[in-house]
């Protein structure tokens, strides 16, 4: 897995489902800083209403170590924050949190309705955040010196890095982030070029 889609923009989306409303809140958030942030600000906007249900997939720095979260806020258990969660899973988007607000209009929707309507109004606003696709990286520096810039530059642009950051003093510093499938690759051709200790990795 190398690459992965994350939001590009926020999203409210609200529907009315027998007489309730349901407010479906997308974010993105990167870490669980964020997230709290974002369900303070929600909590806030919507005081008076009746749950606050909520799920996040976020942490797409480790492509190992994804941290999933979900909320009923009351409803009946696995009503909500799962069907919520499941809608981000099959987006297969990442780094987002969906909070959906719901004023209860006095009429139950039972189990498999309630599954239905958390769900499908994740669906919809997951649908309208426009995905962007992002790459899992490692991060590369290396010293060398200024003969090879050309080569080296040539190197890093054929393996798609991204955020290269050049220091140009004695030596040439490099700072870039590679795609992790391409890693290998470009420390073999880097190391081609290293005949005669001219470049080091830091």
């Amino acid at each position: 897995m190398n690459a992965y889609n994350e939001p590009s923009k926020s999203v409210v989306i609200e529907e009315k489902i027998k007489r309730s409303i349901f407010i479906a809140s997308l974010k993105k958030c990167c870490n669980e800083i964020e997230t709290r942030e974002f369900l303070n600000s929600i909590l806030s906007s919507h005081r008076d209403a009746t749950h606050n249900c909520r799920a996040f997939i976020i942490g797409a720095e480790d492509v190992k170590n994804f941290i999933e979260y979900s909320s009923d806020d009351g409803e009946p258990s696995g009503t909500a924050g799962k069907p919520i969660l499941a809608a981000i899973k099959h987006s297969e988007i990442i780094n987002v949190m969906i909070i959906v607000t719901r004023y209860f209009g006095g009429v139950k929707l039972g189990t498999r309705g309630l599954i239905d309507a958390y769900g499908d109004v994740a669906k919809k606003a997951l649908q309208e955040c426009e995905p962007v696709k992002k790459f899992f990286t490692r991060n590369f520096k290396i010293t060398f010196e200024y003969n090879l810039f050309s080569a080296v530059n040539k190197i890093f642009e054929t393996h798609h890095a991204i955020n290269i950051r050049p220091e140009f003093s004695q030596e040439i510093f490099f700072d870039a982030d590679v795609p992790v499938n391409e890693c290998d690759s470009l420390k073999i051709k880097l190391d081609e070029l290293n005949l005669r200790g001219l470049l080091k990795y830091v």
